[in-house]
């Protein structure tokens, strides 16, 4: 009893689609501005990706290594492993204070 209705209700969906792009087919051929616009804009996506996908294939390995550095810290490394034995707030006796005019 539930093949009817599943017939019935992927017909439908196949006829929209269907309907949809013989719609979106004449608007395509059609010489109106906003396709025109709409093309443009189209070919400016495709060519974005698709620079962007040989841009990561060529250098997706080098961002991924200056990301994902190894090593203790540093100035442009990662955090270090072990933590220092005093917070930033406190300061050892002997260190001077810092001022704004130093």
């Amino acid at each position: 009893m539930e093949e009817p209705w599943d017939f019935e209700f992927l017909s439908r969906i196949v006829d929209g689609f269907v309907s949809f792009l013989s719609e979106f087919v004449d608007d395509w051929l059609a010489n109106d501005m906003r396709v025109s616009i709409f093309k443009i804009l189209f070919s400016w996506l495709v060519v974005s990706l698709i620079a962007i996908h040989f841009a990561w294939r060529v250098y997706g390995n080098t961002v991924n290594d200056m990301y994902y550095r190894q090593g203790t810290g540093g100035q442009n490394g990662g955090t270090p492993d072990t933590a220092p034995h005093r917070s930033g707030w406190e300061s050892a006796a002997g260190d001077p204070i810092k001022t704004h005019r130093e």
